[in-house]
Order: structure tokens, then sequence, then C-alpha cells
């Protein structure tokens, strides 16, 4: 997932990703009357239809009709809690198990409905008409059509609407009193629905059989019976994993096919836009945008509302063409051009059709947008960790490196501080396990809150180059050096020449060996991190380093201390004294304080450089 890390924005739909996909009817309005339900959830036993204080009787008609007409047009199924599932369970989709509990509510027997009302037909929903029809079979040869979908689209089919018993035209005016309700709900978060039945008649002259009914000859001269308000609460991890997203310099754009109004409310309440005046595309406008202005569009805050989902791909390959990194989540099977298209597609694992997930690179397996943002984090985490593995190698190549320099510039004056075999027992023993460690350190804090790096960017940067010789390694060097200087000085140097050979020798080779060990110590700490002191996230929190040290002194008192003279004589080594044990101990405390020292001091350019961007702004 470190591509993820680099991504620069997320295009995400409605797909259960930001909301907790529990959605619950809070509110009702026909013929001019608001009404309020109470319970949340999808136990009807646990709410109820609420007029101004009051549960509204089952004796309404207009109520009856209009709940009728919602429940029978819906797939959904709802599962009663059982050993298996502590909840009632949704088959299908979320928005209709809400109709049906509403309809429950109300006290409607659904079996007796449908067995009454027989359904005959359906005309699915579509993201093009915005809407679903199912045809039942009422009294008589009359058969009955019900229609749900988006305010605007079913009230442009409709061409009267029932009030107080009767029937009567619609008007230009009533349409827009209409749509004025529906803003006013959709301004809250609310996600409305609009219910429009259609008589179907021997007079209409619609041809008898079921298999010509098709949308637009069954969806026209609809009566408007109401509109259906409802609530799918954003889950409470997202508005967190929204703000880590923005701090890490990640864009969210929300491409949603819910109203503009509606999707406005969600994504300023869960934080993905905070200025005043967002720009609200539809799919309509999208459509007609050409290139250059959908990518002026972009670049301001912007949510793409009423859009169908095939029309991601256009907004994906405008960001793209602006040399944006985009991942793309997906449930639908119109989904899966732009998740294909993308840099990295997201499926639904749960509500993802295969179709979705065979075009994406990842798989969600919760449906939640916060797993996407923790990804993103321990992609960044794992980027990181094998840059401090690789960190950690490279030290010691400089002070395996340095006494070799010595030897050969001094023209063999100072005898070779470190073996061939002593190298390779570094390379190959001493820095693996505590390598390793690195590899599962956890994520740094902070690492979220810092800009996606450079596609450009490579792995072996100048920087961490610089950082592994140029620092570390030099200052093992340094404390290997020292450290055989130091062996030869308690034996006479300088008066006496440095030992090229015998114990004294071998003593010196295998004290070099042993600071770099010991530094080796130090600096596996120091690598922990990028800035912050190691003493924040604790010395002894990463348990698998401990035990890389624990390998690295075994190994050193194998080659250096135990009396095994087929060691020594390999490896060129003998045992050390309590002198050279003093001088060894002090190494790796004075490796990390001098690391802590350098990581101070970039902490405090780092707050003086904030504080310097904070006056900027504040005079300009």
């Amino acid at each position: 997932m470190e591509t993820l890390g680099c991504t620069t924005v997320i295009c995400t739909d409605k797909t259960g990703t930001l909301t907790q996909n529990e959605m619950t009817v809070s509110h009702l309005w026909m013929n001019g009357v608001h009404m309020d339900v109470s319970g949340v959830g999808y136990d009807a036993k646990n709410g109820n239809i609420m007029f101004k204080g009051k549960q509204v009787s089952q004796k309404n008609p207009e109520l009856s009709e209009l709940l009728t007409a919602a429940s029978l047009c819906c797939n959904a199924r709802l599962l009663p809690p059982s050993a298996d599932a502590a909840r009632f369970t949704v088959l299908g989709d979320p928005t209709e198990a809400a109709l049906i509990v509403l309809a429950q509510k109300y006290g409607l027997d659904l079996d007796a409905l449908h067995t009454e009302i027989p359904r005959l037909r359906e005309l699915p929903f579509d993201s093009g008409r915005k809407r679903m029809s199912t045809i039942h079979q009422s009294r008589g040869k009359t058969r009955i059509a019900f229609v749900k979908g988006a305010p605007k689209e079913v009230l442009d089919l409709c061409t009267q609407q029932k009030g107080n018993g009767t029937i009567v035209p619609m008007s230009e005016q009533d349409r827009a009193d209409i749509m004025a309700v529906n803003d006013g709900y959709a301004r809250n978060g609310l996600r409305v629905l609009a219910i429009a039945p259609r008589s179907i008649t021997p007079d209409d002259k619609i041809p008898s059989s079921l298999g010509a009914y098709a949308p637009d000859l069954i969806e026209q001269n609809l009566t408007f019976l109401g509109l259906i308000a409802m609530v799918d609460p954003p889950r409470p991890e997202v508005a967190e994993a929204v703000k880590k997203c923005h701090n890490a310099g990640i864009r969210i754009i929300m491409i949603t096919g819910d109203y503009g109004l509606t999707a406005e409310s969600i994504a300023r309440r869960i934080g993905i836009i905070k200025g005043p005046h967002p720009r609200i595309i539809t799919g309509i406008e999208l459509e007609k945008m050409a290139g250059e202005e959908l990518k002026k569009a972009l670049a301001d805050e912007v949510i793409f509302a009423r859009v169908a989902p095939e029309q991601k791909l256009q907004v994906v390959s405008a960001l793209q063409e602006m040399k944006h990194i985009v991942a793309v989540t997906g449930d639908g099977v119109n989904d899966s051009p732009a998740l294909k298209k993308a840099d990295i597609g997201v499926a639904m694992g749960i509500s993802g059709t295969d179709v979705a997930k065979e075009a994406a690179d990842i798989i969600l397996t919760d449906d939640n947008f916060a797993s996407i943002v923790n990804a993103i984090e321990e992609g960044r985490a794992v980027y990181n960790n094998i840059r401090k593995f690789v960190l950690y190698i490279f030290n010691s190549n400089m002070a395996a490196a340095v006494p070799m320099v010595l030897y050969l510039f001094s023209r063999g004056s100072i005898p070779l501080p470190l073996t061939i075999m002593q190298v390779l027992a570094i390379d190959l023993g001493t820095d693996m396990v505590p390598a390793m460690g690195l590899g599962v350190e956890k994520p740094e804090a902070g690492i979220m809150n810092v800009p996606p790096r450079s596609q450009k960017e490579s792995l072996l940067s100048r920087p961490l180059i610089l950082k592994a010789f140029c620092w570390y390694g030099l200052l093992e060097a340094a404390f290997g050096t020292a450290a055989y200087f130091f062996l030869n000085y308690l034996y006479g140097w300088p008066e006496n020449p440095l030992a090229s050979s015998g114990m004294v020798y071998q003593m010196a080779t295998a004290m070099t060996f042993a600071a770099i060990v010991m530094a080796q110590v130090g600096a596996v700490f120091g690598c922990r991190t990028e800035r912050l002191s190691v003493f924040k996230v604790g010395l002894l929190s990463n348990q698998l380093i401990l035990i890389g040290i624990i390998v690295e002194f075994s190994l050193l008192a194998l080659l250096v201390y135990l009396p095994v003279p087929f060691l020594h004589d390999l490896f060129n080594t003998a045992p050390l004294g309590w002198h050279e044990c003093a001088f060894l101990i002090v190494i790796p405390p004075a490796m990390l304080l001098i690391d802590e020292i350098r990581k101070w001091i970039l902490r405090k350019w780092d707050r003086a450089k904030a504080n310097k961007m904070v006056t900027e702004r504040t005079v300009l």
C-alpha cells in the first residue's frame, strides 16, 4: 500500500465507505404535512410515525397508500437477530430496508400486501433514470406501477398529486414547493425519495404483455404521493480519517449519485470540504464539460452529485492528466472502467460486485473509508521501515572501509585494523537480526502529517546515502579506529610501533571489530526514528531489535571472549581485558547520545521553519 501513501487524490462514491450504511427514515412529507419518525436502526418495534408529538393513526388512507407503494417497490429483506447475528441483517439495499421498517412501524402487514397486490414485473433502478418501478396486479383487470426515486426525476414525470383524498393536477409552482421541501431535508444531510404510483388501465392503450413494459412507457403520468427522508449517519471514525488525509496532503473528492445539497451536507460534516461555497457539479453539467473546464473546476473544492458511476472515468482521466495519483472506490459494474483506469482501484468487499472486484487492485473487506486511510498509514510505515533497514545495513560499510583506507594510505605502516573475516562477520552476522527488527518498527508519530513523496524519489535517495555513510558510518568508523589505537596505546604505542602480528595484533583487530559491533547497537536505536527522540517511542518497545542485540552480543562473545582457538585463528581475534571492556561499554550510549543531539537540532529547525511560515501567512 505504499503507492497509496503517495496518493494525492482519492475519489470516493457513496458506497458505504463514508457512512454507517444503516439507513433510518426520520421524516415524511405529504400534502404539505411534515411527520417525524422515531427509532433508529432496523427494529420496527423501536419507533413510530409522529405528527406534532402524537402517533399517527393507522386509519390514514393517504399515508397507507404512500407506505404501501414505498414498501412494495423494494427487493430488500430483513432477517431478525439470531445466534449468528445479534442485530437485524439486511439482504439487499439498506435504503429499501429502511422503507420496509417504516411500513412496519406504521403497522402494515407486508406479507398480506404482497398476496393482495402481487408483483408482476420490475423495472430495475438505473443510475441514469435514478428511479425504480414495480408493476403489480391490483383489483380486477387494473394494474398499478409503483415508482420510487430521486425527487426531481420523479416529479418531472408527475402530472398530478394526491391530497385530502382527491387527485389534482400538478403545477410548476407545486413542483417548486415540493423541491423546496426536498432541499430543506437535503441541507440537513438527509437522503430523500419521492413516491409516485400510476394506475394502468385498458384505456391507457398499453400492451397487455408484461414483456413490452419499458420505463419510457410506464414511468409517465404519475401521481405524486409524498417524500420520505432518511438519515445515514457518517461512520464515527471517518471524520478523523479525513483529517488524517488532509494532514498527509491527500485530497478527497466526493463523487456520488446523491442530491447535491445532501452530498454537501455529508461532505461538510465529515470534513471533506471546508470552504463556504464549494462547487457542486451534476452529472448533466459534467457531461457537457470540456477537458480544460473540468480541470479548472478540479483545482478548487468540488463535489460531483447526481453523477452516473461511468462518469467517474471522466474525472479520473482529468485528474491523471493533471499529474495526480488517483485512487478510486467503487462497488458496481459501471464503476469498473474507473477502477481499472485509476492508479489504485479499491472495490468494496461486502457490497461490491464481482466485476468491480476483478477490475480493482485492492478489495476493501469492511467497506470502510477509514480502512483505506489506515492502509495508507501502514504503507508509509512499511516504506519508511525499508529505508531504515537499508540505512542500518549501509552503516557498517563505511566502518569496515575506513580501516582498509588507513592501511592503504599509510602504505602498511598502520597494520590492517580489521580482517576480511571480521568484515564478513559484521555484514552477515551481527547486522542481520537488528536490521530485521527495524522492518517491523511501528509507524512513527506524525507519519501522516507530511506530504506525499515524489514518484521520482528513489528508495536509495541522496539524504539516505549521506546519512548512512557520512553520519552513522563515519561515527562507527571513528569509534572503531579509536578502539584500535586505544588497545595499542595500552600496549606501548606510540613509543612502540603498532602491533602487526601476535597476540597484541589479534587483540587490536578484535577491539576494532567489537567497537564497530557496539557502535551498531547504538546506531540501531538511532535508525528507529527520523526526527523523533527514540526515548519517546521507548527503548525497549521493539522486542525483535532487543533479540537482535542479544544475538550481536552472543556472536561477539563467541568470536572474542570464549576459549575457542579455532574461531580465534579463523577470525584473528583474542580475548580482551577489563580496560578494553570498559571502553566498549561506553560506545552504545555515546553513539545514541550524539544521534539524539542531531535529532534535537533538526526538530528545533523544523519548529523555527513552521513558526516562520505561520508568521508569513499572518502578515499576508
